[in-house]
């Protein structure tokens, strides 16, 4: 497990049901949600000024277009969002300071998003939340994830079949098999493939602090198109990581 370090205005320790809102900041609204949003509309010079290395992981292959925002492994079986986008073969960022991961954000098509709305499941509404309420999604693993609902079912797969190598065995898929992948990547990340030669991957990253609770937004276009999804981890303010905001 990372590290437990919870930041108040975005991150709780969570057990809780998918459809609980989590307190956030007074006041809420999209904006107070996150100041993090310039993230995706900045390049990599920029960002690097900004002490936020960037990563690019590569593409996550949405078979469906219904996309699972989650801790993979707290949450294996965590409905897709509400929104859906066109399947395909989408980009992943993400967003380092401070050692961490501060957000990662998956890009369907160019441009500056005109505005922001929270990524909510089906049956949630923002307009039933109180000033210091979010939705999002619990981490209990310390990575999060984007993946196509569809990929489920691969994973479900993978480990039936690791278990079928090790009968008798007590499986655990961070250990005995995601582990390997993010290895790779000094565990920070992996581009993971539950099953070889089937197509349907998953774009696993660490979750800033670790455990707790996080907001993930769309980013839309003046005609109402998804351009961006992103995931807030609340490491950094202002999209700058060149000072540690202060813990509350």
């Amino acid at each position: 497990m990372r590290n437990r370090i919870m930041r108040a205005a975005r991150l709780v320790l969570c057990a809780a049901a998918a459809h609980v809102p989590v307190s956030a900041s007074a006041g809420w609204d999209v904006s107070k949600a996150s100041s993090n949003f310039e993230l995706v509309t900045l390049g990599d010079g920029e960002l690097s000024g900004r002490s936020i290395n960037v990563i690019h992981m590569g593409n996550v292959e949405l078979t469906s277009g219904r996309i699972v925002a989650a801790d993979p492994l707290a949450q294996p079986d965590r409905p897709a969002l509400a929104r859906t986008v066109a399947p395909g073969e989408y980009p992943v960022t993400l967003y380092q300071a401070f050692g961490r991961i501060a957000a990662a954000s998956m890009r369907f098509a160019e441009g500056r998003p005109d505005r922001w709305e929270l990524a909510v499941l089906p049956g949630q509404d923002p307009a039933t939340l109180k000033d210091d309420e979010i939705f999002g999604y619990p981490v209990d693993a310390g990575v999060g994830c984007y993946m196509d609902a569809q990929t489920l079912a691969l994973i479900d797969e993978r480990q039936a079949q690791v278990q079928a190598q090790k009968p008798g065995a007590d499986i655990n898929y961070y250990d005995d098999v995601l582990a390997a992948d993010l290895d790779a990547n000094k565990s920070i990340y992996a581009l993971h493939r539950p099953v070889a030669g089937k197509k349907g991957n998953v774009a696993v990253f660490w979750s800033g602090w670790g455990d707790g609770f996080y907001p993930v937004f769309w980013g839309l276009d003046r005609d109402g198109h998804v351009l961006v999804l992103l995931t807030d981890f609340g490491v950094i303010e202002n999209a700058d990581g060149r000072r540690e905001p202060k813990l509350q």
